[in-house]
């Protein structure tokens, strides 16, 4: 009978013969001050750093307390670093009048780096729904690399041959997100910038996002010019009729217009100016930009002769 094999772990040399105290040292010798201008940002780093009321507060922080929290570099083979984690310890450091700043560093290579930056950046405060998306794109793209491509048998409807069933679990269990809800976050990197906008900024919603990301950039753009013609994002419904369209290959710019015009039982009153009709009355030096300006001072001096006009005649 073949004997069971036992995984043995043994001691290393150092834990064997180090105290506590040597290995402790050993650890803060790789946390130095290195100058800023050594250290690149990540390539692709998903995560905006941003001027806002967070940076100037941190400014002030490291200024009174230095950065308490060593920033995590990388060495490059060309004697540069690159960050990993710190990219808004570094820019307040900057910021604050410093030429270095304070790190540890690590041997990883690109992939273990992807995953260690994604999960530390992770800890912020606030992420933009673009963030998340690029972030668990390029974790989800590392874990490949490293496990290998899975095999296509995800049939979930909001994301396909891209996402590997296994990949896309094992991330959803090291987030705060469902398996869905991680593809769905993936899925929104297939917009364009215009349309990824509207998601940060809330105007437009997940689940039509999701939907419109099928679509080719031209279809894309097309809505992109609907929604800012009538003012309004799509409904999933709306979103979904587009997609259906699109996979037919019966969408074009009119069905876009089309589907966006429709008046949806919570959207607010507007005014539409059809601009053939408009621009007639408009001098040829008016640009597209001046229109809105223009036409409320005709409606407003339009507005004053009216109530002149009627006081004349009250007279």
């Amino acid at each position: 009978m073949e004997r069971q094999k036992l995984e043995i772990n043994l001691p290393t040399f150092d834990d064997l013969f180090s105290s506590q105290k040597e290995r402790d040292e050993q650890k803060l010798a790789k946390i130095r001050e290195i100058s800023i201008d050594l250290i690149d940002d990540f390539p692709n780093h998903p995560y905006q750093v941003r001027d806002d009321e967070d940076m100037l507060q941190l400014i002030e922080s490291v200024k009174e307390r230095g950065v308490m929290v060593p920033a995590l570099i990388r060495p490059k083979e060309d004697g540069r670093y690159e960050m990993i984690s710190g990219h808004r310890r570094k820019r307040a450091s900057l910021l604050a009048g410093y030429e270095t700043i304070r790190c540890e560093v690590v041997e990883m290579d690109h992939d273990e780096a992807v995953v260690l930056m994604v999960e530390s950046n992770f800890q912020r405060s606030t992420i933009l729904p673009s963030e998340k998306a690029f972030a668990y794109k390029m974790r989800l793209e590392a874990m490949k690399r490293k496990a290998g491509r899975p095999p296509k048998e995800n049939c979930d409807p909001v994301g396909h041959n891209f996402e590997g069933k296994k990949s896309v679990a094992i991330l959803a269990e090291d987030s705060n997100d469902s398996k869905t809800q991680v593809q769905r976050f993936i899925r929104l990197t297939y917009l364009v910038p215009e349309l990824l906008e509207f998601v940060d900024q809330g105007k437009m919603k997940m689940r039509p996002a999701v939907e419109v990301s099928y679509l080719d950039e031209d279809a894309q753009r097309d809505l992109v010019d609907a929604i800012d013609y009538n003012d309004c994002t799509p409904s999933h419904a709306q979103a979904i009729r587009m997609r259906k369209l699109f996979e037919a290959g019966e969408l074009d710019a009119d069905k876009v217009d089309e589907i966006m015009t429709e008046e949806k039982p919570n959207q607010k009153e507007r005014i539409i100016l059809r601009g053939e009709r408009v621009r007639r009355f408009l001098p040829k030096s008016i640009s597209l930009g001046q229109t809105e300006d223009y036409i409320l001072k005709a409606l407003e001096h339009y507005g004053r002769y009216l109530k002149s006009r009627e006081n004349r005649e009250v007279r």
